[in-house]
């Protein structure tokens, strides 16, 4: 069975920090990845070296709904996430890997993100393309300085 990867790269006006929190928090994690159209449920998250996370994904206009999960693989904060998935069935078959690599820059963080694995019934474009829908709202989400 054949399987794709996809890579995307931003630079966002947030700390290093700010965005790896973004991905360990379930709160936020649940409110900017799920791509358009999607609600996420997290119901585990255990953010460390070798922890576990768990969490679906419902599609919004039909009310369809896909589980996951996996292990952290590396966790270094405010500079490196690695963590894999797997779909619970009858979703795909195959593990995924997600790697975040975060840098600081002058103006905030350069965030590059390369998920492999992707399962052949998911188009490479599809993921890629949800992915930036994602990365739309964590911008919305880590870029905002709000005192208080």
């Amino acid at each position: 069975m054949s399987t794709g990867t996809v890579h995307l790269h931003r630079v966002l006006r947030a700390t290093p920090e700010k965005v790896f929190r973004a991905f360990v928090e379930a709160d936020a994690i649940g409110r900017w990845l799920p791509p358009h159209g999607f609600t996420c449920s997290v119901e585990k998250l255990e953010a460390r070296q070798g922890g576990s996370y768990r969490m679906s994904f419902r599609n919004f206009s039909s009310g369809n709904s896909h589980s996951f999960g996996g292990t952290y693989l590396d966790f270094e904060p405010g500079k490196l996430l690695r963590y894999n998935a797997k779909f619970d069935a009858p979703g795909p078959a195959g593990e995924m890997t997600t790697t975040v690599e975060l840098r600081a820059v002058g103006c905030g963080t350069d965030f590059k993100v390369t998920q492999s694995g992707i399962p052949a019934e998911i188009p490479a474009e599809q993921c890629n393309l949800g992915w930036q829908e994602s990365l739309e709202y964590l911008a919305r989400l880590v870029e905002p300085e709000i005192p208080g």
